[in-house]
């Protein structure tokens, strides 16, 4: 038990802690601390004292470990309510010029609510051994006739699984309630691994970590084009997540504009890291070399868009107010995007580096959202 305790604490000293642990957490653990101490020497409150236990290790997970959901620390996969196949099979598709509201109109047999399937999306191109995804379908894809609805990629945050948007992320809630003011028309959202396992970090590019980009770029639009019945134009697309699945979004969405010309970063970074920038450059491409430092440029998305001009894309920036590490990387990954061109925004939210911000980020810009993919004006 003590050299389980010892093994945790160096991880997260090491991998954790770069700065001050905000005094709730510290509170927490002591209170912890005394509750052990307590129940241990006299065996009473047992009840209590697990509950203050618990408790404390809920504040140090949200400011430290990070696993918004108890799936994603077990490691759980989602929950599914379909079956891949029952989306497969073709129906009549409505096809419009303009919106797609425009010319839908929801038959009286759609559901009042959509399904989550879980697929595997392989990765024949890249060689990325992704996990399942979970994929989001609204009423409007449910019927026959079936609207013919762009694609929305959201990723998580490292550690994560894709469990999390699904489940933390109440996902399903945010895009019911999107169609519901929309005659049943929402995205589909692929939910993708962009990680390979819940504390890999591959920093969402090609490299000898794994070749995330390629995987997220070209492998999983061809899967989803073939799969599901979806809109093969592209320019109606968008990629967005949190934290890493933010950092990973903006990165995707500027090396493959024509892919995804819109994006939705959440609490992102202004580059990828897997600690310092020595240590990231020589992970990713085997040593600190000069080779290697430019190879990390020619995907850093700030240096990127301070190449590049983006007529074409637009993103919108959302991080919490009280997040006081990831905040001013999220503005200044904003600030390079308006000065590459990009049609960008920026939103501060009540919260620090939680659910709590990202979970209502996504709601809260999905009319946005419903406007650049052209299913609404």
């Amino acid at each position: 038990m003590y050299r389980w305790v010892h093994d945790v604490a160096l991880d997260v000293v090491h991998t954790r802690l770069d700065d001050a642990l905000p005094a709730v957490v510290t509170v927490a653990a002591v209170a912890a601390v005394l509750c052990w101490l307590v129940v241990r020497r006299r065996g009473i409150a047992v009840v209590a004292g697990a509950v203050v236990v618990l408790a404390s290790i809920a504040q140090f997970n949200a400011h430290v470990v990070g696993y918004p959901t108890l799936a994603a620390a077990l490691g759980h996969p989602p929950v599914v309510d379909a079956d891949l196949s029952d989306l497969e099979d073709p129906t009549h598709l409505v096809v419009a010029d303009g919106p797609i509201q425009e010319g839908w109109t929801a038959p009286r047999s759609m559901p009042p609510v959509g399904d989550v399937i879980e697929a595997d999306i392989p990765g024949p191109v890249s060689g990325f051994a992704a996990r399942p995804a979970s994929i989001y379908v609204p009423p409007a894809y449910l019927t026959d006739p079936r609207a013919d609805l762009p694609v929305l990629v959201l990723l998580t945050g490292q550690p994560g699984h894709v469990v999390d948007w699904i489940e933390g992320g109440h996902l399903a809630r945010t895009m019911d309630t999107f169609a519901a003011r929309h005659d049943g028309l929402a995205p589909v959202v692929i939910v993708a691994d962009g990680l390979g396992e819940a504390e890999a970090n591959p920093m969402c590019m090609d490299s000898e970590l794994g070749n995330v980009f390629t995987y997220l770029s070209v492998d999983l639009p061809a899967w989803a084009t073939e799969h599901l019945q979806v809109s093969p134009d592209t320019k109606n697309w968008a990629i967005g997540g949190y934290s890493y699945g933010g950092t990973c979004a903006l990165q995707t969405a500027v090396r493959a504009p024509a892919t995804y010309p819109t994006f939705l970063d959440i609490s992102g970074e202004d580059e990828p890291r897997r600690g310092s920038r020595e240590e990231s450059v020589a992970a990713a491409f085997g040593d600190d070399s000069e080779r290697s430092r430019q190879l990390f440029d020619d995907v850093a998305p700030l240096t990127v868009m301070s190449r590049n001009t983006f007529p074409g894309t637009a993103g919108a920036f959302v991080v919490g107010a009280e997040d006081d590490e990831f905040r001013p990387q999220t503005h200044r990954a904003f600030d390079a995007a308006v000065a590459a061109g990009i049609d960008a925004h920026y939103l501060e939210l009540p919260g620090g580096h939680s659910m709590d911000v990202w979970a209502p980020a996504l709601e809260g810009e999905m009319e946005w959202l419903g406007v650049r993919m052209r299913l609404t004006d």
